[in-house]
């Protein structure tokens, strides 16, 4: 068997045979009618989170143009303050949480496939649960507006403002818990794409192949994996303090209100480069094609793309300059805020040097590059004013940090997708936006913003705070306002005129698009529902400018997988370095279990929200039931054990271990995890410096011989998961039971860790509600007991599979990664116990 390059000229090889081009054709087949909710490929999927993601765009803002509204004028009462501080909240957070993120993954999802070469990426039903997750909350959260109960508190959600004594309602907790489920969307999306990314490129797509976007999506993506755990975490201390009075974020108790801006600022000025690199590798992409030449400085952009990635992660206490922290803190922190500003600075070059090399026509996607030029490049400019501590003191909640953060928002990520629009429009149906009418949009748009968003630097530096519903006529503020009202409707009326035409067009019968823009990527190939008739054999960065006739190739079935193997649907996997084809990997096919999973998932969080906890429960038992019959049928053994997959060359059908897409993506998995749990252990650490005394007054800790005894039951269970997953070497009845007894074995001992760890704090009088330390110590043994009953769950998962004769040596996928979920756990476990009883004795 060999996996390397096939030795003959595709452009001297026959066409294949028709029939594969019509077996493929039905395999792909979507479905119609209703049953297209069951549809789950990258083709359909996207086109669902494109849609949905540019309908919050729309509703976030109407809700800024009735904010503008109420600011035309002083003194005005057309909004009261309760209103507007809905609205405010409402459209921060729906830019934020349910357009900026969702938008990029959505065009990730739906160009990422095509850009790389494959027919879709590795786990389509991940996908399709990811979209309807984020779909049916967003717009049930969306809809508290309507009845009187959304969250007043702000995007960031500051406590004391948001606990129960100042925000007693039920606003506070349809933020926490709706926001906090949708981030598990956003981690759904991200663990498909850098599995995608890593693992389904077009055989000799090498890394430095890859197209930038590719890049982008994957820095992205991992940043998503590390900063988004910290406000999944965030939410759920604060919403425990609200529903059951455990006290992190009250003073008077032992709690920290900094705590919540430690964790959501981690989170959130990530966030920033998380929704700008995206947008960034599509304006490498762009560039490139419209300027008709190479990117200048690939290399050069691939390391800043992965250096902005990195040092965002330094910036979170840039939020909080005025919080009182220490001097050397602040001075870092200010430092890394000028630093992040090279690798940006070294794409604006790149792509400017681009421009410059080539030869570019004034067109739709053009102005709007240029536009986003001029507006990030000024948002990069005020935010390195912001990083002078003397000027961020004087400037911080004032109106120069909302401009600040929409030059760097809107210029750096909506200018670049509306672009993208106008750019990547043929791939869709096979034709272009309107040109004249793009003129008009990106003119009312960039004026628009402009004059919107540039009077509020000025109003910012002659005083006017953030959040203020009215003000006094007597201020210097009135004109400023009336222009920035103007300047709202102004670009608003941009977004209305392509709306219209993005509808008109979009609507009109496919076609060929004829790769209008004559570019070099593989996502120009013709499209088809299948992707690409055959997977293309990469040989540069732009394969479509390297060899010509590469599309009529691809067409004719010359390449990788020039059919259906199975008659279903399938990609080839191959290696994250080079791309050296691995095997076969065969796809799932349309389904309702993501849908159903969604749904079922919603509603657990949003029953828990209005406190309907048994019609909640019945929900999340669904949502697990149909998550568990959609993995039912992707851990299978192939039919054969190798298949030919063109030009002679023979590949395996599927992998095991390390190998295996899936054990991968549990990888990914765990590194959330362990994010959050980091995250809680943080909050451990925190209370307890934050704690005169540790542990404080009327708090104890059990004897060492509880949370030795349950490290060792947590140790004992690992090993006997490894012990039974070593076990499946062959399809041996007897090495079938052994199997069992061990999972069974593992299963008791990870019970009675957990009862020994819960019963020594009972016994010492832990009291979660007392002060935020045994608060902490409570979210630590809570974090480990929901653990457990997931292992209790996946335990009987491999009993049940091994029972029905499902669990083999060549399908053990289910097994495998239990065994690495087993290892987390105790990890976890043995990590958390040697801080409780470690950290007092460090402090004392």
């Amino acid at each position: 068997m060999t996996t390397q390059a096939p030795k003959e000229d595709p452009s001297n090889l026959p066409p294949r045979p028709a029939g594969e081009r019509e077996a493929l054709e039905r395999a792909w087949r979507p479905p119609t009618g209703w049953r297209l909710f069951s549809a789950v490929n990258n083709t359909r999927i996207g086109v669902f989170y494109i849609a949905t993601a540019m309908l919050f765009f729309v509703l976030a803002g109407i809700l800024a143009l009735m904010m503008r509204t109420q600011l035309a004028v002083p003194d005005n009462h057309l909004i009261d303050a309760g209103t507007y501080n809905q609205l405010f909240t409402m459209h921060g957070t729906v830019m934020m949480f349910l357009f900026a993120v969702p938008i990029v993954e959505a065009v990730a999802i739906y160009l990422l496939p095509g850009m790389l070469g494959a027919r879709d990426l590795p786990f389509p039903l991940l996908s399709a649960y990811a979209f309807w997750a984020y779909a049916i909350g967003g717009i049930a959260f969306f809809c508290t507006l309507f009845f009187g109960v959304s969250p007043d508190g702000g995007w960031f959600m500051y406590p004391p403002l948001t606990g129960k004594e100042f925000s007693p309602g039920r606003g506070a907790d349809w933020w926490l818990l709706g926001i906090g489920f949708i981030e598990i969307s956003a981690i759904a999306g991200a663990i498909e794409l850098i599995v995608g990314v890593l693992f389904t490129r077009a055989p000799g797509m090498t890394l430095m192949r890859m197209p930038i976007f590719a890049w982008a999506m994957l820095v992205t993506a991992l940043m998503i994996v590390f900063a988004f755990p910290a406000v999944i975490a965030a939410t759920m201390l604060l919403e425990l303090e609200r529903a059951l009075d455990w006290p992190f974020f009250i003073p008077a108790r032992g709690g920290d209100p900094l705590l919540w801006q430690h964790l959501f600022w981690f989170f959130g000025h990530p966030e920033v480069y998380i929704i700008f690199l995206p947008a960034a590798g599509m304006v490498s992409m762009m560039v490139a094609t419209l300027a008709g030449t190479p990117l200048v400085g690939h290399r050069a952009v691939v390391l800043a793309l992965i250096g902005v990635g990195v040092v965002s992660f330094a910036l979170w206490v840039h939020h909080m300059f005025t919080a009182g922290l220490g001097n050397l803190s602040l001075l870092v922190v200010s430092a890394a805020s000028f630093i992040v500003a090279i690798p940006s600075g070294v794409q604006v070059f790149a792509w400017i040097a681009t421009f410059w090399r080539g030869r570019v026509a004034l067109d739709a996607p053009t102005l709007f590059l240029l536009g986003f030029h001029f507006i990030f490049v000024l948002g990069g400019l005020t935010g390195v004013m912001v990083a002078v501590l003397p000027f961020d003191w004087q400037a911080h909640d004032s109106y120069f940090i909302v401009a600040h953060l929409h030059y760097v928002l809107i210029g750096g990520m909506v200018f670049p997708v509306f672009a993208g629009f106008y750019y990547w429009a043929p791939v869709f149906n096979g034709h272009r936006l309107s040109e004249r009418w793009g003129r008009w949009v990106f003119g009312l748009m960039f004026g628009g913003f402009n004059l919107a968003f540039f009077p509020m630097h000025i109003a910012g530096m002659l005083g006017m705070p953030r959040r203020v519903y009215t003000y006094s006529a007597d201020l210097g503020w009135n004109a400023l306002n009336m222009l920035s009202t103007l300047g709202a409707y102004t670009l608003a009326a941009g977004v209305l005129l392509f709306t219209v035409d993005a509808a008109r067009t979009l609507r009109r019968p496919g076609q060929d698009h004829g790769n209008p823009w004559r570019a070099g990527t593989l996502e120009w190939l013709p499209p088809r529902e299948y992707g690409v008739r055959s997977i293309p054999q990469v040989d540069s960065r732009y394969p479509l400018w390297r060899r010509l006739a590469l599309p009529q190739e691809v067409e004719a079935g010359r390449h990788w997988l020039p059919g259906t193997v199975f008659g279903g649907r399938e990609t080839l996997v191959t290696s994250p370095r080079d791309a050296r084809p691995m095997h076969l990997l065969r796809l799932p096919t349309d389904s309702w279990w993501p849908l159903a999973a969604a749904a079922g998932t919603a509603g657990f969080f949003l029953l828990l929200t209005v406190s309907q906890t048994l019609p909640a429960l019945a929900c999340g038992v669904i949502a697990v039931a149909c998550i568990l019959r959609w993995l039912w049928d992707s851990d299978r053994p192939p039919p054969v054990a190798t298949v030919d997959v063109g030009h002679g060359v023979q590949l395996p059908v599927g992998a095991r271990g390390r190998a295996s897409h899936s054990w991968w993506a549990m990888v990914v998995l765990i590194a959330v995890d362990m994010t959050i749990f980091v995250s809680l252990l943080y909050t451990h650490v925190h209370l307890s410096m934050a704690s005169d005394v540790c542990p404080p007054p009327g708090a104890a800790l059990p004897p060492l011989r509880w949370p030795l005894g349950a490290a060792l039951l947590l140790a004992a269970g690992s090993a006997a998961m490894a012990l039974a997953a070593r076990r499946l070497h062959a399809a041996d009845p007897r090495r079938q039971r052994r199997l069992r007894m061990l999972a069974a074995l593992a299963m008791a001992c990870a019970a009675g860790a957990a009862a020994l760890d819960i019963g020594g704090h009972q016994l010492a009088g832990l009291d979660p509600r007392a002060q935020g330390w045994s608060a902490s110590v409570g979210m630590l043994l809570g974090y480990q007991a929901f653990h457990i009953a997931v292992l209790m769950l996946m335990g009987g998962y491999v009993l049940v599979r091994s029972w029905s004769g499902r669990l083999q040596p060549a399908a053990r996928a289910t097994i495998d990664n239990t065994a690495l979920m087993w290892h987390c756990v105790t990890a976890q476990g043995i990590i958390g116990a040697l801080a409780v009883q470690g950290v007092p004795r460090l402090l004392g």
